[in-house]
Protein backbone atom coordinates (compact mmCIF):
# COMPACT_ATOMS: atom_id res chain seq x y z
CA UNK A 1 0.00 0.00 0.00
CA UNK A 2 0.28 3.29 1.48
CA UNK A 3 6.16 1.74 -5.16
CA UNK A 4 13.26 2.78 -20.06
CA UNK A 5 15.64 4.75 -20.14
CA UNK A 6 18.57 4.72 -17.78
CA UNK A 7 19.77 7.90 -16.08
CA UNK A 8 23.26 6.54 -15.76
CA UNK A 9 25.80 8.12 -18.13
CA UNK A 10 26.68 6.08 -21.18
CA UNK A 11 30.35 5.51 -21.80
CA UNK A 12 31.32 6.71 -25.25
CA UNK A 13 34.42 5.20 -26.81
CA UNK A 14 36.73 7.70 -28.44
CA UNK A 15 39.48 6.44 -30.68
CA UNK A 16 41.55 9.31 -32.06
CA UNK A 17 44.35 8.16 -34.35
CA UNK A 18 47.14 10.68 -34.53
CA UNK A 19 48.20 11.42 -38.09
CA UNK A 20 51.83 11.67 -37.11
CA UNK A 21 51.73 8.19 -35.55
CA UNK A 22 49.60 6.09 -37.92
CA UNK A 23 50.69 2.85 -36.25
CA UNK A 24 49.63 3.96 -32.77
CA UNK A 25 46.83 1.94 -31.19
CA UNK A 26 43.53 3.79 -30.74
CA UNK A 27 42.91 5.09 -27.23
CA UNK A 28 39.63 4.68 -25.38
CA UNK A 29 38.39 6.92 -22.60
CA UNK A 30 35.19 6.70 -20.56
CA UNK A 31 33.82 8.96 -17.84
CA UNK A 32 34.13 7.65 -14.32
CA UNK A 33 30.95 6.33 -12.73
CA UNK A 34 29.12 8.88 -10.62
CA UNK A 35 29.94 8.60 -6.94
CA UNK A 36 27.16 7.29 -4.73
CA UNK A 37 25.53 9.63 -2.22
CA UNK A 38 27.57 12.55 -3.47
CA UNK A 39 26.99 15.77 -5.38
CA UNK A 40 28.76 16.69 -8.57
CA UNK A 41 30.06 20.21 -9.09
CA UNK A 42 27.18 20.86 -11.49
CA UNK A 43 24.62 19.64 -8.96
CA UNK A 44 26.07 21.86 -6.27
CA UNK A 45 25.96 24.84 -8.62
CA UNK A 46 22.30 24.08 -9.38
CA UNK A 47 21.37 24.09 -5.69
CA UNK A 48 21.12 20.37 -5.02
CA UNK A 49 21.92 18.96 -1.59
CA UNK A 50 22.01 15.52 0.00
CA UNK A 51 19.31 14.23 2.33
CA UNK A 52 21.43 11.13 3.01
CA UNK A 53 25.22 10.91 2.90
CA UNK A 54 25.51 7.12 2.73
CA UNK A 55 27.03 6.93 6.20
CA UNK A 56 24.62 8.34 8.77
CA UNK A 57 20.90 8.55 9.44
CA UNK A 58 21.28 12.15 10.60
CA UNK A 59 18.52 14.32 9.20
CA UNK A 60 15.87 11.62 9.60
CA UNK A 61 13.55 10.61 12.44
CA UNK A 62 10.54 8.43 13.13
CA UNK A 63 7.01 9.65 12.52
CA UNK A 64 5.83 11.53 15.61
CA UNK A 65 9.12 10.89 17.38
CA UNK A 66 12.47 12.62 17.63
CA UNK A 67 14.66 9.53 17.38
CA UNK A 68 15.55 7.25 14.49
CA UNK A 69 14.11 3.71 14.78
CA UNK A 70 16.64 0.89 14.93
CA UNK A 71 14.89 -0.95 12.11
CA UNK A 72 16.32 1.56 9.62
CA UNK A 73 20.09 1.18 9.18
CA UNK A 74 22.80 2.26 6.75
CA UNK A 75 23.77 -0.88 4.81
CA UNK A 76 26.28 -0.74 1.93
CA UNK A 77 25.70 2.97 1.48
CA UNK A 78 21.90 2.73 1.43
CA UNK A 79 19.26 3.79 3.96
CA UNK A 80 17.71 0.38 4.51
CA UNK A 81 14.67 -1.00 6.31
CA UNK A 82 16.12 -4.12 7.93
CA UNK A 83 13.54 -4.76 10.67
CA UNK A 84 10.30 -3.56 12.18
CA UNK A 85 10.64 0.19 12.43
CA UNK A 86 7.79 2.38 11.18
CA UNK A 87 7.99 5.20 8.68
CA UNK A 88 10.73 7.81 8.78
CA UNK A 89 10.67 11.52 7.94
CA UNK A 90 13.13 14.22 7.03
CA UNK A 91 13.71 16.58 9.94
CA UNK A 92 13.20 19.49 7.58
CA UNK A 93 10.01 20.43 5.77
CA UNK A 94 9.85 21.30 2.08
CA UNK A 95 7.28 23.16 -0.01
CA UNK A 96 8.40 23.30 -3.66
CA UNK A 97 11.19 20.97 -4.65
CA UNK A 98 12.72 18.42 -6.99
CA UNK A 99 13.67 15.13 -5.33
CA UNK A 100 15.75 12.32 -6.82
CA UNK A 101 16.70 8.95 -5.36
CA UNK A 102 17.25 5.27 -6.10
CA UNK A 103 15.28 2.44 -4.53
CA UNK A 104 15.55 -1.34 -4.46
CA UNK A 105 13.02 -3.68 -2.88
CA UNK A 106 12.74 -7.34 -1.88
CA UNK A 107 10.66 -9.84 -3.85
CA UNK A 108 7.00 -9.19 -3.12
CA UNK A 109 7.94 -5.97 -1.33
CA UNK A 110 6.03 -2.75 -0.77
CA UNK A 111 7.14 0.71 0.37
CA UNK A 112 6.52 4.31 -0.63
CA UNK A 113 7.83 7.86 -0.87
CA UNK A 114 5.51 10.51 0.57
CA UNK A 115 5.76 14.27 0.33
CA UNK A 116 4.27 17.31 2.10
CA UNK A 117 3.59 15.08 5.07
CA UNK A 118 2.30 16.53 8.34
CA UNK A 119 1.79 14.85 11.70
CA UNK A 120 -1.88 15.72 12.12
CA UNK A 121 -3.10 12.13 11.75
CA UNK A 122 -2.06 8.76 13.11
CA UNK A 123 -0.23 7.92 9.86
CA UNK A 124 1.79 9.97 7.40
CA UNK A 125 -0.10 8.71 4.35
CA UNK A 126 -3.28 10.42 5.56
CA UNK A 127 -1.65 13.76 4.72
CA UNK A 128 1.14 13.14 2.20
CA UNK A 129 0.55 11.86 -1.33
CA UNK A 130 2.65 8.77 -2.04
CA UNK A 131 4.70 7.54 -4.96
CA UNK A 132 4.30 3.79 -4.72
CA UNK A 133 7.42 1.60 -4.37
CA UNK A 134 6.55 -1.98 -5.28
CA UNK A 135 7.57 -5.30 -6.76
CA UNK A 136 5.02 -5.26 -9.59
CA UNK A 137 5.72 -8.87 -10.52
CA UNK A 138 4.68 -10.36 -7.18
CA UNK A 139 2.78 -7.91 -4.99
CA UNK A 140 -1.03 -7.92 -5.30
CA UNK A 141 -1.16 -4.10 -5.31
CA UNK A 142 0.11 -4.28 -8.89
CA UNK A 143 -3.20 -5.81 -9.99
CA UNK A 144 -4.39 -2.21 -10.21
CA UNK A 145 -2.27 0.48 -11.84
CA UNK A 146 -3.68 2.88 -9.22
CA UNK A 147 -1.56 1.12 -6.59
CA UNK A 148 1.32 -0.18 -8.74
CA UNK A 149 4.90 1.04 -8.82
CA UNK A 150 5.20 4.73 -9.66
CA UNK A 151 1.54 5.57 -9.09
CA UNK A 152 0.24 8.39 -6.93
CA UNK A 153 -1.11 5.77 -4.59
CA UNK A 154 -4.86 5.30 -4.96
CA UNK A 155 -5.35 8.51 -6.97
CA UNK A 156 -3.45 8.47 -10.29
CA UNK A 157 -2.30 5.29 -12.09
CA UNK A 158 1.12 4.58 -13.54
CA UNK A 159 1.84 2.68 -16.77
CA UNK A 160 3.02 -0.92 -16.70
CA UNK A 161 6.45 -2.08 -17.79
CA UNK A 162 8.55 0.78 -16.42
CA UNK A 163 9.68 -0.55 -13.04
CA UNK A 164 12.77 -2.75 -12.80
CA UNK A 165 12.55 -6.18 -11.14
CA UNK A 166 12.81 -6.75 -7.40
CA UNK A 167 16.40 -6.73 -6.19
CA UNK A 168 17.53 -4.16 -8.77
CA UNK A 169 17.77 -0.39 -8.50
CA UNK A 170 15.11 1.98 -9.78
CA UNK A 171 15.62 5.71 -10.32
CA UNK A 172 13.02 8.22 -9.12
CA UNK A 173 12.44 11.91 -9.71
CA UNK A 174 9.57 13.71 -7.99
CA UNK A 175 8.72 17.32 -8.78
CA UNK A 176 6.37 19.22 -6.46
CA UNK A 177 6.04 22.82 -7.59
CA UNK A 178 3.13 24.63 -5.96
CA UNK A 179 0.17 22.54 -7.15
CA UNK A 180 1.97 20.78 -9.98
CA UNK A 181 3.30 17.27 -9.30
CA UNK A 182 5.27 14.86 -11.50
CA UNK A 183 6.44 11.30 -10.82
CA UNK A 184 9.34 10.03 -12.92
CA UNK A 185 10.51 6.42 -12.84
CA UNK A 186 13.62 5.19 -14.64
CA UNK A 187 13.66 8.23 -16.90
CA UNK A 188 9.97 8.21 -17.87
CA UNK A 189 7.26 10.51 -16.58
CA UNK A 190 4.65 8.09 -15.21
CA UNK A 191 2.28 10.45 -13.34
CA UNK A 192 1.40 14.13 -13.64
CA UNK A 193 -1.35 15.96 -11.79
CA UNK A 194 -2.49 19.22 -10.24
CA UNK A 195 -3.21 19.30 -6.52
CA UNK A 196 -6.58 20.91 -5.83
CA UNK A 197 -7.84 20.64 -9.42
CA UNK A 198 -11.41 19.47 -10.10
CA UNK A 199 -10.10 16.14 -11.34
CA UNK A 200 -7.89 15.65 -8.26
CA UNK A 201 -10.70 16.64 -5.92
CA UNK A 202 -13.09 14.14 -7.50
CA UNK A 203 -10.53 11.34 -7.32
CA UNK A 204 -9.74 12.02 -3.68
CA UNK A 205 -13.45 12.14 -2.80
CA UNK A 206 -13.84 8.66 -4.30
CA UNK A 207 -10.82 7.26 -2.44
CA UNK A 208 -10.05 6.10 1.09
CA UNK A 209 -8.40 9.49 1.70
CA UNK A 210 -11.74 11.34 1.54
CA UNK A 211 -12.25 11.45 5.36
CA UNK A 212 -8.82 13.00 5.95
CA UNK A 213 -8.89 16.81 5.60
CA UNK A 214 -5.11 17.24 5.41
CA UNK A 215 -4.55 14.79 2.54
CA UNK A 216 -2.73 16.57 -0.29
CA UNK A 217 -3.58 20.00 1.10
CA UNK A 218 -0.41 20.93 2.97
CA UNK A 219 1.58 23.68 1.28
CA UNK A 220 4.76 22.24 2.76
CA UNK A 221 5.72 19.19 4.77
CA UNK A 222 8.13 16.37 5.43
CA UNK A 223 9.37 13.75 2.98
CA UNK A 224 8.69 10.26 4.30
CA UNK A 225 9.92 6.75 3.51
CA UNK A 226 7.52 3.96 4.31
CA UNK A 227 8.02 0.81 6.34
CA UNK A 228 5.40 -1.55 4.99
CA UNK A 229 6.95 -4.62 6.58
CA UNK A 230 9.40 -5.42 3.77
CA UNK A 231 13.10 -4.98 3.11
CA UNK A 232 13.73 -1.86 1.05
CA UNK A 233 16.80 0.31 0.42
CA UNK A 234 17.16 3.96 -0.65
CA UNK A 235 20.29 5.79 -1.79
CA UNK A 236 21.38 8.92 -3.68
CA UNK A 237 18.62 10.90 -1.94
CA UNK A 238 19.01 14.47 -3.21
CA UNK A 239 16.78 17.52 -3.16
CA UNK A 240 16.72 20.91 -4.82
CA UNK A 241 14.40 23.57 -3.43
CA UNK A 242 12.43 25.39 -6.12
CA UNK A 243 11.60 29.10 -5.87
Amino acid sequence: MIPRTSWLPVAVALAPVLACHPAAAPTTTAPAAAALNALSADEQAQGWRLLFDGKSTAGWRAYRADSMPAGWQVVDGALTRVGRAGDILTREQFANFELTLDWKIAEGGNSGIMYRVSEDDDADYWSGPEMQVLDDERHPDAHSRLTAAGSDYGIYPSPAGVVNPAGTWNRVRIVVNRNHVEHWLNGLKVVEYELGSDDWTERVAASKFAPHPHYGRNKSGYIALQDHGDWVAYRNIKIRVLP
